[in-house]
């Protein structure tokens, strides 16, 4: 492996030298995302294998180009999972590019986010110097947690070449419930619930109806279907798969897809075809919004807007403040100094 590392140094001194730009990809499964894809293709996908997994400590230590399928394989053999439930979109979906992207998957309000759960990191920066930053036990960071700042930087600050990622153990039971709600009472329920000692790992409404994913302890999960009620949902696993990884008719049909993340008590917002997640905390919008519309909706529900898929605004997929923007360009110039990766991938001014 360290032939491979030599090889992607080599290639990023060298495009420091003639200064040509690089685009990391592993499987090229969030290729749809960004304003612009630049650069001559890295591929990670030669970095590939677990490093190192102890079950009993409940972190695994893989490459970057190890495909996502094969760690989670891994883990389920032992009972465990990564937590956060990260989209796949494809099956050439790499384990660099799930941290890379940052993406959480219907698990998200419950466990918590992608950059939680990363412990460590190694990376080649613009420079093709190794580097490493955290660790494999939750408190292992002094200053900076570069490792958790590399998640959801979509290859635009360094080449991620191996992460540590803390997981958890598989629920002993799940159950999906279905109800017949509209948006504002679904809402409503579903923040009430939030508020109680319920096993609820995922909720999902769509179209009038609220599905509720129940894991955790089978006592627990029984205890909660016979308080919660709800129509049994056969076949739940597939559900939310299919709401992972965007192939439910929701997002399959849907040319241009808005993504709000805001307070999880805001009313319906009325902006188009919506499908409310992570508790009434995220929004998908199947709908060509205005920008400024879609951002202000979200600046006034105390969140942001995204554009996730679809049209390209020169303005960018994000709205970020001056200060912020002058910190990521900051955080840019110190791990890219030369600006080879992923060149307006995420921001124009990036």
């Amino acid at each position: 492996m360290q032939e491979v590392l030599k090889q992607f140094s080599e290639t990023i001194r060298k495009a420091a030298a003639e200064r040509t730009q690089l685009r990391i990809r592993g499987g090229g499964s969030k290729d749809f995302y960004g304003l612009a894809l630049i650069g001559d293709v890295l591929d990670t996908r030669a970095c590939a294998g677990i490093v190192d997994y102890e079950p009993t400590e409940l972190v695994v230590t893989a490459r970057g180009g190890t495909p996502l399928a094969d760690v989670e394989a891994a883990l389920a053999r032992h009972g465990q999972m990564l937590a956060f439930e990260p989209p796949h979109f494809s099956a050439d979906a790499t384990l660099g590019g799930c941290i890379a992207s940052g993406f959480s998957g219907p698990r998200r309000a419950a466990a918590g986010a992608a950059r939680d759960f990363v412990l460590g990191a190694r990376i080649l920066n613009g420079l093709g110097e190794d580097l490493r930053f955290g660790g494999q036990v939750m408190k292992n960071v002094a200053g900076y947690d570069l490792s958790r700042f590399i998640t959801g930087s979509f290859g635009t600050l360094a080449l991620i070449t191996e992460v540590s990622v803390k997981v958890l153990p598989l629920p002993e039971a799940e159950a999906t419930i279905a109800f017949e709600l509209d948006e504002t009472s679904a809402i409503d329920r579903v923040n009430r619930w939030a508020g109680q000692p319920l096993p609820i790992t995922a909720t999902a409404h769509f179209e009038g109806r609220l599905h509720v994913r129940l894991s955790g302890a089978r006592p627990a999960v029984s205890a909660a279907l016979a308080k919660l009620g709800g129509d049994v949902v056969d076949g739940g696993l597939a559900f939310w798969s299919a709401l992972r990884d965007q192939q439910h008719a929701f997002f399959t049909s849907a040319p241009v897809l808005w993504r709000l993340s805001i307070k999880p008590t805001t009313p319906p917002l009325a902006l188009g075809p919506t499908l409310t997640e992570w508790n009434g905390g995220l929004r998908w919008i199947a709908a060509d919004l205005d920008p400024e519309a879609a951002h202000a909706a979200a600046r006034r529900a105390g969140g942001h807007a995204t554009l996730y898929r679809g049209g390209r605004p020169a303005a960018g997929i994000q709205r970020l403040e001056p200060g912020v923007l002058a910190l990521h360009q900051r955080l840019k110039s110190a791990l890219d100094p030369n600006s080879l990766f992923g060149p307006h991938r995420i921001h124009p001014d990036f």
